[in-house]
């Protein structure tokens, strides 16, 4: 799978990126929501992990609204990984499009579990 991670904290994306290119995934990563929704657009990913506090014009709300606006975008599968432990943000998050949300700290194991799943519903395709 090809995973977008649009997450302006270095140490965290490294993180993710470590993760998931463990498990045979290709990363393309981008520190800010303007440059996530450039590259998304620019070629799909088959999965979006996204922070919700980015930096610049757009934050992970207005990304995740931008991407299910694009006809080549509108389908690919967002979860949210995000400090904001709130019910507001959460419920902002899945109206906006987001398909699952992760809160800060989150368990490896259970973002894995989660991209595997989507994995698998992508090749019953």
């Amino acid at each position: 799978m090809r995973i977008l991670i649009i997450e302006d904290a270095d140490s965290i994306r490294r993180m993710i990126e470590a993760l998931v290119t463990g498990r045979g995934h290709s990363v393309e990563p981008a520190n800010s929501g303007a440059r996530g929704v450039e590259l998304a657009i620019a070629q799909a990913p088959d999965l979006v992990l996204l922070d919700l506090n980015l930096p610049g014009t757009l934050d992970g709300f207005q990304v995740c609204e931008k991407l299910r606006a694009e006809p080549n975008t509108k389908n690919v599968p967002i979860v949210i990984i995000s400090a904001l432990d709130d019910q507001d943000s959460k419920a902002r998050a899945l109206a906006a499009g987001a398909n699952a949300y992760y809160t800060k700290p989150f368990s490896p194991m259970a973002l894995l579990k989660e991209i595997e799943g989507r994995k698998r519903d992508a090749e019953k395709k």
